[in-house]
């Protein structure tokens, strides 16, 4: 096997590891593009595992990346959301990339609680299941060091994590209704479906008209989806589909992608509600196909 297929092998992985790091498929690319050229100027005779330098690369990188991103966020208009992903580009990923519990997109904004470090030593460790000592090789600290590091991320996101216990029906069966409710302008449909206490966040980047501020409350989020209903504009469309690996909501306008909406259920209601609208995290959202 040459050096290309020995990165072909593991490039899965990387794209894995790099967008769970960074919550943007784009910077995820970047970074293992840049990965892979590394790795071509490395001399064969310094590397013992190519699984272990390309994960060390990788996610140096992403940690670096990271660092620079947070204070680029400090100055976001709006709230900032992970870039989705659709079902079509998760299919031709590997089992690495499917594990759908760790790619959510509340799981995603879950992490953004942890330090760049703390990220990557936690999601080494309990969702890619790398041994503590590859990780001290990879984040260049000690054994101990890395255990510290990943029991205080546990407890960072424990003390802000919901428990989302619904299954992958019952939200996809929730989704439906709430897509037939939203569009129909139906305020007791929504109320019906979404908890009292629910949130929802929008992210438009400074792009497009989008959320400022979250919306708090059943009612108030009820209202919001009735006044985007009243304002529908030609050619709009929406679907149910696979979003970071759990059933979601695109609209469209023109067979173009608007928006990716997200919900967290618990309890058969709705306490969470995630919407991407910044064109430029929508770039990888395929248009609507004529026949769906």
């Amino acid at each position: 096997m040459n050096r290309v297929e020995t990165f072909s092998q593991h490039q899965p992985l990387l794209f894995a590891i790099a967008y769970r790091m960074l919550s943007s498929a784009m910077d995820a690319e970047d970074m293992v593009q840049e990965t892979f050229l590394r790795w071509q100027a490395v001399g064969a005779e310094e590397v013992r595992s190519p699984k272990s330098y390309l994960s060390t690369i990788v996610t140096r990188l992403c940690i670096d990346r990271l660092r620079s991103a947070r204070a680029q966020r400090e100055e976001y208009i709006g709230p900032w959301l992970p870039e989705p992903l659709i079902a079509e580009e998760t299919t031709d990923m590997t089992e690495q990339l499917a594990l759908a519990d760790s790619l959510s997109i509340a799981f995603l904004v879950l992490l953004e609680n942890l330090s760049p470090v703390e990220r990557a030593v936690f999601l080494l460790r309990d969702v890619f299941e790398y041994d503590y000592a590859e990780i001290a090789r990879i984040a260049d600290k000690s054994e101990v060091n890395c255990r510290q590091i990943a029991r205080r991320a546990r407890r960072h996101l424990a003390a802000r994590e919901h428990r989302f216990d619904a299954s992958s029906e019952e939200v996809e069966r929730i989704t439906r209704r709430f897509v037939l409710a939203a569009t129909n302008g139906d305020i007791a449909g929504l109320l019906g479906l979404l908890a009292d206490d629910a949130t929802l966040w929008s992210d438009g980047g400074g792009q497009v008209a989008s959320a400022i501020n979250p919306v708090y409350g059943a009612m108030n989020i009820a209202r919001f989806f009735i006044g985007l209903a009243k304002k529908t504009p030609p050619g709009f469309a929406a679907r149910v589909a696979s979003v970071n690996g759990q059933p979601g909501i695109v609209t469209y306008v023109n067979s173009q992608p608007e928006s990716v909406i997200t919900g967290e259920i618990a309890g058969g209601r709705i306490r969470a509600i995630h919407i991407v609208r910044n064109p430029g995290k929508l770039q990888r959202v395929p248009p609507l196909k004529a026949d769906a």
